[in-house]
């Protein structure tokens, strides 16, 4: 089973599986929320038969702090966690197997639109005219939070696609390139979780 936050995390990661086909078996539950994931840890983490469970939580503001809540939740269910999160996904053997992926790359603060910004393609024209866009609006008129502005840059330029759309589906079109950094870490450590 695969712990997220929201519908659209839940959309990245089918999307990604079918335009990759990954022949991963998994179930993506949507927890609604980080609060409402992490106090559901310790109950997933005892389901009868349960082999692997992954967790993709956004790191926010504080990677080390997000983290935490993390491993409280695991110590609290009888795992111990590493001390710190590994760089391409954090793994503890064991059974279940547990798997953590702090968006959007275990080092950075963030989320998963950060993450999707790094998929776009570098050669893209449109990207810098996105941003320019977000940049030219005077602040008093923003409505966003500074540290939402990669968001914000991110959003204008999936509007400017053959048919604007989410992330989930940017990726299952080929707007996005799973090649580039971390999106092999991640697929990466999906299949270490659930291959």
């Amino acid at each position: 089973m695969l712990l997220v936050e929201g519908q659209t995390d839940r959309r990245v990661v089918e999307n990604l599986c079918k335009r990759l086909t990954l022949t991963l078996k998994f179930g993506i539950q949507d927890k609604t929320g980080f609060a409402a994931l992490a106090k559901s840890i310790p109950v997933e983490l005892k389901v009868p038969g349960r082999v692997a469970l992954g967790i993709i939580v956004d790191a926010n503001d504080d990677v080390g702090a997000r983290w935490q809540s993390i491993a409280n939740q695991l110590r609290t269910a009888g795992i111990v966690p590493p001390a710190t999160l590994d760089a391409k996904g954090t793994i503890i053997e064991g059974t279940p197997r547990v798997g953590v992926w702090l968006m959007p790359d275990n080092q950075s603060t963030g989320e998963l639109e950060d993450f999707a910004a790094r998929l776009v393609p570098d050669s893209d024209p449109v990207w810098p005219l996105a941003a320019s866009y977000i940049d030219d609006i005077p602040s008093e008129h923003r409505k966003f939070k500074p540290k939402k502005k990669s968001r914000a840059i991110l959003v204008a330029w999936l509007a400017t696609r053959e048919d604007p759309r989410q992330i989930g589906l940017a990726i299952k079109t080929g707007d996005l390139n799973m090649s580039q950094v971390p999106a092999p870490d991640f697929v990466a450590w999906l299949t270490r979780i659930f291959g």
